[in-house]
């Protein structure tokens, strides 16, 4: 039984919202970042940014304490405004090929707690403790943690009567994706909303792992109601995007290429594929780009261990590959070692090993949810960047407020 209930979010007013809402900050280039703050008065970046003009940067609580001050700004400008009543969000976003939908709520940190929310990523006591630093100083959350579930023709059905009025919110981004949110704040819709999530056994998350930590660690220390939830983005897991991450190494650990290939062919089948790009599709099955040619790599069964972390691709790769061969022994804090969504063209991943910045790429294929989940499932966690799951979300569309 899943507790997800309504709330009333502070949120940018309807001329404003495709100004103030933006992208994680940490996706944004120093340059761009630079242009965006000095060229939009509205954008939330100015908040969670408020020193971006001083030669001497605040640090922890004294930063956090500025950007609450500037939050009270930009509410004060009514550049941001408070819901008069309790509400659900019905948000679209449209990223080329794909559309994902689904019910901005506010979801239980008792649920998270109790295993009904799924986690599949290790979180670091030093990155829960500064975000719950961070909730706790400035009193918001201005990003939704995304969760998934299965099929639900009730939330389905809402969605859809809501598509057919008026968005409260409808723009497109610099970067081609579009945007529609809806105000649900009819009683009976708020029922019947809180009512079907009732029926749903487990929410996984896709993407937040360490928000939903913060999230609970606050929950502990303060006694508002607001702070027992976290807001969040509830989709159906069909409609999730789950891309790969591909690998890209400095060095090939002192062995030239065909000392290199016949060290990987006592694990894997080696298939030389020329000098075309070469994508995976076959069952443990990776590419390889190796001074100037592609390479298929299937592992040998013998070599693949069957629990549910382990079979997965970037676990072989770990345990046949990077490990015993290019001794790469811990892949979150190597730095020979670079991780690229398969978002980045591989013709562009291919000018990088040719260029020499990198010795050696392997392309990975995405990891399916129901793969995703048993790892969820089982309580275990995924090997380190194994997935970039759209849709991304948008800093400060709807903010929750922990007051």
């Amino acid at each position: 039984m899943a507790i997800v209930r309504s709330f009333k979010a502070i949120r940018p007013t309807r001329d404003k919202a495709n100004l103030v809402a933006s992208r994680s900050y940490l996706s944004y280039s120093d340059e761009t970042l630079k242009e965006k703050l000095e060229h939009n008065p509205f954008t939330f970046l100015h908040i969670i940014n408020p020193d971006y003009k001083d030669k001497i940067k605040l640090k922890g609580v004294e930063k956090f304490k500025a950007v609450k001050e500037k939050f009270n700004k930009f509410k004060e400008a009514d550049f941001l405004i408070t819901e008069p009543s309790e509400s659900f969000y019905v948000y679209q976003q449209i990223h080329g090929h794909h559309t994902f939908e689904g019910i901005i709520g506010a979801t239980a940190v008792a649920d998270y707690l109790n295993g009904n929310i799924k986690k599949h990523e290790h979180t670091l006591t030093a990155r829960e403790e500064m975000f719950k630093s961070y909730l706790d100083t400035t009193g918001f959350n201005a990003e939704p943690v995304l969760l998934c579930h299965k099929e639900n023709t009730t939330i389905t059905a809402v969605i859809q009567q809501y598509k057919g009025t008026r968005a409260e919110y409808e723009f497109t981004t610099t970067n081609k994706v579009g945007h529609k949110l809806w105000l649900v704040n009819i009683t009976d819709d708020i029922d019947t909303i809180t009512n079907a999530f009732a029926t749903i056994d487990n929410l996984y998350i896709a993407d937040g792992h360490h928000r939903s930590a913060s999230s609970a660690l606050l929950s502990e220390t303060s006694n508002k109601e607001n702070s027992q939830y976290f807001m969040s983005f509830l989709i159906d897991e069909n409609q999730l995007n789950i891309i790969n991450f591909n690998r890209l190494v400095k060095h090939t650990n002192g062995l030239n290429a065909s000392e290199l290939i016949a060290e990987i062919d006592k694990s894997y089948t080696v298939t030389k594929k020329g000098n075309t790009i070469y994508s995976p599709t076959l069952t443990d099955e990776i590419s390889m780009y190796l001074s100037g040619d592609w390479y298929s790599l299937i592992a040998i069964a013998s070599t693949v261990k069957q629990d549910c972390v382990s079979k997965l691709d970037p676990a072989i790769l770990s345990n046949n590959i990077l490990a015993p061969i290019l001794n790469i022994k811990d892949e979150k804090t190597d730095k020979n070692i670079v991780f690229e969504a398969g978002t980045t063209p591989l013709s562009e991943i291919k000018n990088k090993v040719d260029s020499g910045e990198f010795a050696v790429a392997f392309i990975l294929k995405p990891i399916p949810i129901n793969a995703l989940k048993e790892v969820a499932d089982n309580n275990l966690s995924m090997p380190p960047k194994s997935t970039y799951i759209e849709p991304k979300l948008r800093s400060g569309l709807i903010i929750y407020p922990l007051d």
